[in-house]
């Protein structure tokens, strides 16, 4: 009997090991799997490198993993926010590794990743620092730059609801990065806030399949304040 239900965080990230590529979903704050990643903390995995959108906020999530000074790399679009000071300060000492990637090629390596495809040409970042080193080519009187897929050894995302075949669906924009990564890493491993019975889910609202799913984990709803929204005296 096929069941990918996880009864705790610890048993469905054991797995995880030292020089991994962990893909983190989230966009800012917005379908960030804060349950996993202090379970990545918790399990103790080093030397990795992590694929995210941006490079955390505050010291919560993301930025307390890059805190605990086991990242090695980190790949992603935005770097640096208002609240970005943990990355700032590691990326300036020369403890944590920067690659730079334009959102749509983000998105596009890791859905390349998922698609098998081995290189593409995009004209983004065409005659920028970012395209220095990197294969060019003009296709219909444009440049293009070859760019790479980005393969994950994990994917910890964050879904609506999922059931035991693994199969998810998400919240509006919280879904951003989750299916691609789902698709770019050899071991996925989501939240959900509802386990549904097989059948309860309608298949035209499952976005990621559970072929691609590892495993899924049940956390509690709890109340969060959006973010650059302050409560109300």
């Amino acid at each position: 009997m096929i069941n990918k239900i996880a009864s705790s965080i610890a048993e469905a990230l054991a797995g995880v090991k030292d020089g991994s590529t962990v893909l983190i979903g989230g966009f800012g704050t917005s379908g960030i799997p804060g349950e996993l990643i202090a379970g990545l903390i918790e399990q103790g995995a080093k030397d990795l490198t992590v694929v995210n959108n941006n490079a955390g906020n505050a010291d919560h999530g993301l930025a307390a993993l890059l805190k605990t000074g086991r990242v090695r790399k980190i790949i992603c679009s935005f770097p640096r926010q208002v609240d970005s000071y943990v990355f700032d300060e590691l990326y300036r000492s020369g403890k944590l590794e920067l690659e730079l990637v334009p959102q749509g090629n983000l998105a596009e390596r890791m859905r390349a990743a998922g698609a098998g495809i081995g290189a593409f040409f995009c004209p983004t970042a065409a005659g920028t620092e970012l395209a220095k080193g990197k294969e060019t080519r003009e296709i219909d009187g444009r440049q293009y730059v070859l760019e790479y897929p980005i393969h994950g050894d994990v994917a910890l995302i964050k879904a609506e609801a999922g059931d035991r075949w693994g199969n998810l669906m998400y919240r509006k924009a919280a879904r951003n990065f989750g299916p691609v990564m789902a698709t770019a890493a050899k071991h996925t491993v989501a939240t959900v806030y509802d386990i549904k019975e097989l059948g309860e889910l309608d298949p035209e609202a499952v976005v990621t399949p559970g072929i691609y799913v590892s495993k899924i984990v049940r956390i509690p709803r709890v109340a969060t304040q959006a973010g650059g929204f302050k409560k109300a005296a």
